[in-house]
């Protein structure tokens, strides 16, 4: 156990963390040259594409150090984007220590300084890296004054490397090697470990990731899962490279992955003990395990094709398995059937899930319009949680409804803190403080302004705003700090006289009549024509507040025509006109899912 050596790269977004690990793997051999690819840890191809790292992954590395000592390097690769901090926090809790990971030429961001709040919550051991430092415009040792401040270390503990050509990657190694401490626990002791992430194989059921505390674990032997009660063989235990590997055992303080053999997948779940099957007897205690993630987003995920409920079904509990952040349970909509409500971390996390959906299990799905959780407190006095406009029970027996609020953290700039102000009191945030950073204080310095928002206001379109407000430099990172009083009303979209419930939407009272008036007129735009007229509709109770129409597919039916008296023509267009009204009546529009998305941006 002194030679092994835990540790994960925590990072802002695009911040080199999946480049960084390339060359770690390139360095200590893990991978050879013609296998190697750019990012070698990011698996899925939505990953690639979009260049971002969506999920935790491990790898093991073999590193010698100077003295000639041979040392295994167990490396978690994490995303970085707030919306997947879940990810984060689980694979802090399964090392020692986190490689913090800084941009020489984009400095301290936001995302940098959440990150580093929960590997100080773990008590990891944190070692400061500038990266990119081969860039024309990289600034080094200003960086790295930002780090030691926020850190409270001296500048002289930071290291300086470069993911793209490699430079300093020898001594990012050593350093972890000599700074982070080896893993604790009894290799004698009876087998725990915590599973960390897993996945589902079609042949071989729930795969769990995990990370072996105690004792040893081994290919055949009986294990049972704490929280589940579940019990089962050991089918094949082995470790990442970053491939899977099998080996005959795996000891006290690695990380690897187990084979389960279970086809139900909720009898493997992430933060479970892996322990033996008379733990009871024997006075073994659990792992403590993850606390519950809390979802900030609720959107209604249901099957284009009613028949398609159970596969479904199947999808999202695979999705579940893979995904600890996503919540989801049955819901019925009388105007798309049975789906269900889920819970997301974010924006972007509900825009992974939907395309993973379609990608990896082939399902074509409508995602209705997201929301957050609202706190309704009834006349009788009852409280509920409505995660969708539908919830919202009837105006006359609400006493009030709370809102969740979230603290904000702003990094930016100095220059452009007069657009932050201005956005976020369009945003009806409520102004705390502003913090410099350790370079702050000159001219080109930049600082974080801290601010509490209403979620719901930042949920759309915030950062492509404060993005397009600070000309790119801005970074937000926030968490949810509790509920306040809103006053906010339900507002329902008709389509041809027929409710959408799909576009029902909870808004704020003062902004009702300008939201529904761009809601209609989106929709006008993004609503295919049809053979009939199609009346647009907003309505706040019984108020109709806007409405809108889309002129049907006219064919001229007096082409047919020639001379003769006028009369002729006036009943041919008379006609058709009683024709589009009968088929208006009983017409029926499909929403394509790309109205949903037009109605949110803004």
């Amino acid at each position: 156990m002194n030679n092994i050596r835990n540790f994960c790269i925590i990072a802002h977004i695009d911040h080199g963390k999946s480049t960084l690990a390339d060359r770690f793997l390139e360095f200590t051999g893990t991978v050879s040259h013609r296998e190697m690819k750019e990012q070698m840890l990011d698996s899925m191809d939505l990953e690639r594409e979009r260049g971002i790292t969506i999920k935790l992954q491990p790898a093991r590395m073999n590193f010698q150090a100077d003295g000639g000592q041979e040392y295994i390097l167990n490396l978690i690769d994490t995303p970085g984007h707030v919306d997947f901090n879940y990810e984060v926090s689980r694979s802090l809790a399964a090392v020692e220590g986190a490689l913090l990971l800084v941009d020489a030429t984009q400095g301290v961001q936001a995302q940098t300084i959440g990150n580093l709040y929960l590997a100080i919550e773990q008590n990891l051991t944190i070692i400061p890296v500038v990266n990119k430092v081969d860039l024309p415009n990289a600034r080094p040792e200003e960086v790295a004054l930002e780090i030691a401040d926020l850190l409270g270390c001296r500048p002289d503990e930071v290291l300086f490397t470069s993911g793209k050509t490699g430079a300093g990657v020898k001594e990012v190694l050593s350093a972890v090697v000599q700074r982070v401490p080896a893993p604790a626990g009894n290799p004698a002791a009876p087998l725990r470990a915590m599973v960390f992430d897993s996945i589902f194989d079609t042949y071989r059921g729930v795969v769990a990731y995990i990370r072996v505390i105690d004792g040893t674990i081994s290919r055949g032997c009986d294990f049972t899962m704490t929280a589940t009660d579940a019990e089962g063989e050991m089918l094949e235990v082995g470790y990442f490279r970053p491939k899977m590997v099998r080996a005959d055992k795996l000891f006290a303080g690695e990380i690897g992955y187990m084979v389960t053999g279970f086809k139900e997948i909720d009898h493997c779940r992430v933060g479970d003990t892996v322990t033996v099957n008379d733990f009871r007897e024997l006075g073994v205690k659990p792992l403590p395990g993850y606390r519950e993630s809390h979802p900030m987003v609720f959107a209604g995920i249901f099957p284009r094709e009613g028949d398609e409920f159970e596969r479904l079904r199947d999808a999202m509990e695979k999705l579940k398995l893979n995904d600890a952040a996503l919540t989801f349970e049955p819901e019925h909509s009388s105007a798309l059937g049975f789906g269900f409500r889920c819970g997301f971390l974010g924006m972007l996390h509900l825009e992974i899930a939907q395309e993973r959906l379609r990608r990896e299990h082939n399902i074509d799905i409508v995602v209705t319009l997201p929301s957050v959780a609202y706190e309704v407190l009834r006349t009788n006095g009852e409280k509920h949680i409505a995660k969708s406009p539908v919830d919202l029970p009837d105006p006359s027996r609400i006493a009030s409804i709370n809102e969740p609020w979230v603290k904000a953290d702003i990094v930016s700039p100095k220059e452009h803190v007069g657009a932050i102000m201005a956005l976020a009191q369009e945003k009806r945030g409520i102004y705390l403080n502003t913090e410099y950073l350790a370079a702050g204080q000159s001219e080109s310095g930049r600082i974080i302004a801290h601010y509490n928002l209403p979620l719901a206001s930042i949920l759309v379109d915030f950062y492509d705003k404060l993005k397009g407000a600070t000309s790119g430099y801005a970074s937000l990172n926030y968490e949810v700090v509790g509920y306040k009083p809103a006053d906010v009303i339900r507002m329902d979209i008709l389509v041809n006289e027929e409710p959408v419930e799909a576009l029902s939407l909870i808004v704020y009272k003062d902004a009702a009549t300008r939201e529904c008036r761009r809601i209609v007129d989106k929709l006008k735009e993004t609503l295919p024509r049809q053979q009939f007229e199609i009346k647009i509709q907003a309505a706040v109770g019984s108020k109709i507040v806007a409405s809108s129409r889309i002129a049907p597919y006219r064919k001229d039916v007096t082409a047919k025509l020639y001379g003769g008296d006028v009369s002729r023509k006036q009943k041919l267009l008379e006609k058709q006109k009683k024709g589009k009204k009968k088929l208006g009546k009983g017409g029926h529009v499909d929403i394509p899912s790309e109205a949903y998305f037009a109605v949110l941006k803004r």
